[in-house]
């Protein structure tokens, strides 16, 4: 199975980041014209402070509204980070995204932030990898393969 250097490698490691003070509302604008789900905060140094996602942003909505235009994205973030390695396999990635309910895993190597992977990074590989295996077998299967 694919590991998660693989898959970075097919996606890239480019990631949005944003800092802690930017208001809760402008991270909204964020991701309806950047097309995404998720950014990491970070601080002056570029290193990994939170994540803050969509379902982070409804519970704004609901609880803090009025604030939405004021409030720092630092308040509402997820601190407690569920992180990956490059190491990791596909599978194992997969396991945690779905044991922990979550969408987006950051990919770090020590301090250092490596890439994101989405779980339909996950699904894609995936299939992928069921792809070329079914494809392996049926040229087996109809003899295709020199003995």
């Amino acid at each position: 199975m694919k590991s998660v250097k693989e898959i970075l490698a097919d996606k890239g490691t480019v990631v949005m980041t944003i800092t802690g003070e930017l208001p809760i509302y402008d991270v909204v604008s964020i991701f309806h014209s950047e097309r995404i789900g998720c950014l990491l905060v970070v601080d002056e140094d570029n290193q990994v402070l939170g994540i803050v996602g969509a379902k982070d942003i409804f519970q704004a909505v609901v609880h803090h509204y009025d604030e939405l235009k004021t409030k720092p994205v630092s308040d509402i973030m997820t601190k407690n980070l569920i992180v990956g390695t490059e190491t990791d396999d596909v599978n194992y990635i997969q396991a945690v995204i779905t044991e922990n309910r979550v969408r987006h895993i950051p990919i770090m190597e020590g301090n250092r932030l490596k890439g994101l992977v989405s779980i339909g990074d996950v699904v894609k590989a995936q299939l992928k990898a069921q792809k070329v295996e079914n494809r392996y077998l049926k040229d087996y299967m109809a003899d295709r393969y020199p003995a």
